[in-house]
């Protein structure tokens, strides 16, 4: 099907209220737009990029749990939480109660995707594993209560207070079973021959308009993104995430889903999902390169200079990386040292500009790596 001959879907009828049945997508999509052709080659060029960077990246895992938190952090705050990443990395312990809710949905994320990267090396990206990574996402907060782990049996709807006002209503769950099966087909489907991004930009929108769950669904629906990628090997390393690209531009990322279901215009958002791949591919290589200049510079000019201190030094230094906010407790951990030598250790970061203390207390002091947060 060429994409301008593409038809979104029908109205179904519930109850005094109408739903959108979207039309099955397990077929082929090609298209005659060059803009699409233009934009598919930059993607492509780009992802090659950042896979080619990330080879050449020390410890690369190192820095994805960074990219993990920062697309957690994202992802929920489109959702509305207002944990920064600063916060997010912190024990729970130290948040403050009001704010604990948002942390622990932000966690949960974090959990959520690290199960399901670790799930893929057995199962393929598949409504199972989609179930499973819903699971821990709502497995504990506010969303606890919103059958995790399981597609809805009931209605659900998006904006208004009620199906009676609402700005759109997915399809009816007696719908989703065939609706699911058609979307998993699609994202296996070896003998169609479309190319990854537009597939996965295509899957997105139909999972999004199909709403499985009764909550996270925008969640699960941008993880998906990055899942797909990884399972088919487009990505070696979990490095990239929409979730930035589509809260910065939040209402055309909606208008273009909007768009598909009221005018059929599959081709502009494809055109979107393209230009958000490349824009989120430039700022993850560029982020990695400034990592790489920031961690060789304190190595040479901070660390190297410390004398019989700077193996320790490099040590909790390496640590930073994957957790760049700790107390002093954090340290003991990471090094072995004693209290007072852990003590002495954070004091000679600290007079290195490498951490800086964020409190002002004498106990309980947290201690933050700023250069390192700061390029997330």
């Amino acid at each position: 099907m060429d994409l301008k001959d593409f038809k979104a879907g029908s109205f179904g009828k519930g109850y005094q209220y109408q739903y959108f049945l979207p039309e099955k997508i397990n077929h082929l999509f090609y298209w005659t737009d060059p803009g699409i052709n233009d934009l598919l080659e930059k993607a492509s060029l780009k992802l090659g990029e950042l896979n080619s960077f990330s080879r050449l990246v020390p410890d690369t895992d190192m820095f994805i749990k960074m990219h993990i938190f920062k697309e957690a952090v994202v992802s929920s705050r489109i959702e509305g939480t207002q944990t920064n990443i600063e916060e997010a990395i912190i024990d729970e312990k130290d948040i403050n109660p009001e704010k604990r809710d948002d942390w622990q949905e932000v966690n949960n994320y974090v959990k959520a995707m690290n199960k399901a990267i670790e799930e893929l090396k057995t199962l393929p990206l598949s409504n199972r594993l989609i179930k499973n990574t819903h699971q821990v996402l709502l497995s504990s907060g506010r969303g606890v209560r919103k059958t995790p782990g399981d597609f809805r049996t009931s209605q659900n709807w998006i904006g208004g207070t009620s199906l009676s006002d609402a700005i759109f209503i997915p399809p009816a769950h007696i719908e989703l079973p065939d609706l699911l099966s058609d979307l998993e087909n699609f994202l296996n489907n070896t003998d169609l021959k479309v190319p990854h991004l537009i597939r996965i930009a295509i899957a997105h929108y139909q999972f999004e308009t199909i709403h499985p769950f009764l909550d996270g669904n925008g969640r699960i629906g941008r993880l998906l993104i990055t899942l797909y990628l990884v399972s088919n090997g487009i990505l070696e390393k979990p490095l990239l995430y929409l979730s930035d690209f589509f809260e910065k531009n939040k209402n055309l990322y909606y208008d273009n889903l909007t768009l598909v279901r009221s005018k059929n215009d599959l081709a502009r958002w494809v055109k979107f999902f393209l230009t958000g791949v490349i824009t989120t591919a430039e700022q993850s290589v560029n982020t990695l390169g400034k990592i790489i200049d920031l961690k060789a510079n304190i190595e040479k000019n901070h660390i190297i200079g410390l004398g019989k201190r700077s193996k320790q030094a490099l040590k909790l230094f390496h640590q930073l990386f994957t957790k760049p906010v700790i107390n002093v407790s954090d340290v003991q951990k990471m090094t072995g040292l004693s209290t007072k030598a852990a003590n002495n250790l954070v004091g000679v970061l600290v007079e290195q500009n490498i951490l800086n203390e964020t409190t002002g207390y004498q106990r309980n002091r947290i201690f933050v790596f700023d250069d390192y947060l700061k390029l997330f």
